[in-house]
């Protein structure tokens, strides 16, 4: 459920869509026009480094998941979740609660501060349940063909990639009810720009009457 607009509040922006379409790119050109971004994977590391998650995460695959320094390995949990339904629920279970507690505390502290806006990226944004604490939910989407491209500028390796692509689903069909703007990013990076920072220009206009 939307939050009913305040006068001079901080807005609260649901950014959501597939991996490797450009929300974090979106993201980056809201931070420079002053709102404070929450990067719940950012998050979402932090707290498989926590050492009672990390205890559990081992507990519940394994020992090929962890480190001979006794730290996570990232690529081998990675390969075991991706593509496998159950053994994702399993890690999410284990460390959504505690993103949601510090993604929520890192909200009140920037609403604290007088942001004029917090910007929530989050591919699980909806199934999470922070959609319902947004003013506004952003899916950012893409062509397949510029998906699979932009994963492997980063480095993504074609078989990893298809993996992580079939693990979210047709996220976009999901996603796209509850989307309050749609941000295709297949046009240039300008019409991009223009449209993110309209459509937040427009949100903050609104979160001020």
């Amino acid at each position: 459920m939307s939050r009913p607009h305040e006068p001079h509040r901080t807005v609260r922006i649901g950014l959501t869509g597939p991996i490797g379409c450009g929300k974090s790119t979106v993201a980056g050109w809201l931070a420079a026009r002053g709102a404070i971004v929450l990067d719940a994977d950012a998050v979402a590391r932090d707290v498989t480094d926590e050492p009672a998650v990390r205890a559990a995460i081992v507990a519940a695959f394994g020992p090929a998941v962890a480190r001979p320094d006794g730290g996570l390995d990232r690529a081998a949990l990675a390969a075991t979740v991706f593509g496998d339904a159950g053994a994702l629920a399993k890690l999410e279970a284990l460390t959504h609660p505690l993103v949601r507690t510090h993604l929520e505390a890192a909200i009140a502290a920037a609403e604290a501060e007088g942001a004029p806006a917090v910007v929530i990226e989050a591919i699980k944004l909806v199934e999470g349940g922070l959609a319902a604490a947004c003013d506004e939910v952003w899916l950012v989407t893409c062509d397949p063909e510029a998906q699979a491209w932009r994963l492997a500028e980063r480095g993504v390796g074609p078989a990893d990639a298809a993996r992580r692509i079939a693990a979210q689903g047709d996220i976009r069909t999901r996603l796209v009810a509850s989307a309050t703007r749609v941000l295709d990013t297949d046009r240039t990076l300008d019409d991009v720009r223009a449209a993110a920072l309209a459509a937040y220009d427009a949100v903050l206009a609104a979160g001020a009457d």
